[in-house]
């Protein structure tokens, strides 16, 4: 018979058990040794897994569901992995510090803190309180992320980290500097001397490229997040956001092609953009343009995380020149639709907008639905170790 397993002095898991089943194939050997478990040929292995057995009728339904069993705990522990009481209070520490560390970022951007309290207490003091908050709230973030298994959470976490990097210059300008481990520490003695709008404007919730908008929805996404989730629900969520990726595609391919500009005549005998035929163009590009961010903003596919960035982050610099087609940007970097502003702009710069625009955040958007599709880059931003996995130039490496 042909059942031997070697455990001795090894780490491997439970998976090679299961590698003559799949891909639709058949191993022969496997079904043998199981049939021979299942007629009681391995009773004794089975009775020494499960430790000694009193009554006879226990026994004779070990041999029946015994091995089942095995198999179902195997699986069981794939699937849902144990995790140690450092690890769950990690998990733990990290899904409320990311909501007080957003409250925090609501209160810098609130535009109150920057004048005194009827209390009598200064802009200055309030300032001063809520960064040293922030910077507090944010090095327990990424403690908490270097020892979580919320894969889907720690991805956003490290990409907020690229965004402070990003702003490094900036915050070291009010007093904040960036560790190489990628926390943050506070002077408090320069920050007490900044012009408070130095601040203000770092974590402005009016500019979406701000420091403090990009944080903020960084912390967004990681909240909405699940965490580690399971590869039926990811795949399923994935199709989804690439469907809504593609769609995009397609609207942006429309947008930018000649024929949708072309003129009609009308009853006067005069030429003129086919107005609501473009309205409808520009109408499901809004549309699929939000749907894409709500359906690939909780990804924890690092690949995806970048490109929704960039997409972002252009759209935020276009954001007056969409204005003036009655397109608005949000604090979220959702996009809306004037009706009655976008009939009365001018159709020819609609044109020559989408034309440079267009393929600009098509190529991301393509990106994103690559990404979704195959699933080629899925780092969480930390290593398997807990170190920070430094991506798109991210200098600061945790392990040094």
């Amino acid at each position: 018979m042909g059942m031997g397993i070697d455990v001795g002095g090894t780490n491997q898991d439970y998976s090679y058990l299961f590698q003559g089943l799949a891909g639709g194939g058949t191993n022969l050997n496997y079904l043998s040794d199981y049939a021979s478990i299942k007629n009681g040929s391995y009773g004794k292995l089975l009775k020494s897994y499960y430790g000694s057995v009193g009554a006879s009728e226990k026994a004779a339904s070990q041999k029946k569901t015994g091995t089942n069993g095995v198999l179902e705990k195997i699986l069981e522990e794939k699937k849902y992995p144990k995790v140690s009481k450092e690890t769950q209070q990690a998990n733990s520490k990290l899904t409320s510090g990311i909501s007080t560390l957003a409250n925090t970022v609501s209160t810098l951007q609130d535009a109150s803190l920057y004048s005194a309290s009827e209390d009598g207490t200064s802009a200055a003091d309030k300032v001063v309180s809520a960064v040293k908050n922030y910077v507090s709230q944010y090095n327990d973030v990424i403690s908490a992320a270097k020892d979580s298994t919320l894969t889907g959470k720690t991805s956003h976490v490290a990409s907020m980290m690229r965004s402070t990097e990003a702003n490094a210059a900036k915050l070291a300008e009010i007093g904040v500097t960036l560790n190489r481990d990628g926390t943050l520490q506070i002077n408090e003695g320069k920050l007490k001397t900044v012009d408070l709008s130095k601040v203000q404007d770092l974590f402005s919730k009016d500019d979406v490229t701000s420091y403090g908008s990009t944080v903020k929805a960084r912390l967004g996404f990681a909240s909405a997040s699940s965490g580690a989730v399971s590869s039926a629900k990811t795949k399923e969520e994935d199709t989804t956001a690439s469907a809504g990726a593609a769609a995009l595609k397609e609207d942006l391919e429309k947008l930018t092609s000649a024929s949708l500009f072309e003129r009609v005549t009308g009853e006067d005998g005069r030429e003129r953009y086919d107005v609501e035929k473009l309205f409808a163009a520009v109408k499901s590009f809004v549309g699929n343009y939000n749907s894409m961010l709500d359906g690939a903003g909780s990804s924890g596919n690092s690949g995806v995380i970048a490109n929704l960035a960039r997409i972002r982050e252009k759209t935020a610099q276009n954001k007056e020149a969409l204005g003036k087609f009655g397109i608005g940007v949000d604090e979220n970097g959702k996009l809306s639709l004037d009706g009655e502003a976008f009939r009365k702009s001018d159709m020819s710069q609609l044109q020559q907008f989408f034309q440079e625009f267009g393929p600009s955040i098509a190529t991301n958007v393509s990106l994103v639905n690559y990404y979704m599709t195959t699933q080629a880059n899925s780092s969480s931003g930390y290593t398997a170790s807990g170190a920070y996995n430094a991506q798109e130039g991210f200098r600061y490496d945790v392990t040094q």
